[in-house]
């Protein structure tokens, strides 16, 4: 076991959830995008929404596909970090 998994083991233990359904490979690579392609203090803000969505019920795959593609688009004008390297 990673610290990672020791982590969201814990952390969903103390949240009553199965921390076989938390998609951390997928938040992890969202986080980055956003943190690379929009803004730094977007990716927790973003990892919480996707969070948000899930709890209403989105798929976590798709929500995270979703807001990853929205990442990648977003214009250097509307405040993406044009010195920042691109993930895509």
């Amino acid at each position: 076991m990673t610290v990672m998994d020791d982590w969201v083991t814990a952390a969903c233990t103390e949240l009553d959830l199965d921390p076989a359904q938390v998609p951390v490979p997928a938040v992890l690579d969202l986080a980055r995008d956003v943190a690379h392609q929009v803004l730094r203090p977007g990716a927790p803000v973003t990892a919480y929404l996707l969070g948000l969505a899930v709890g209403r019920g989105a798929d976590p795959a798709d929500a995270a596909a979703r807001l990853t593609g929205l990442a990648a688009a977003w214009p250097v004008e509307l405040g993406a970090d044009p010195g920042e390297p691109s993930a895509v």
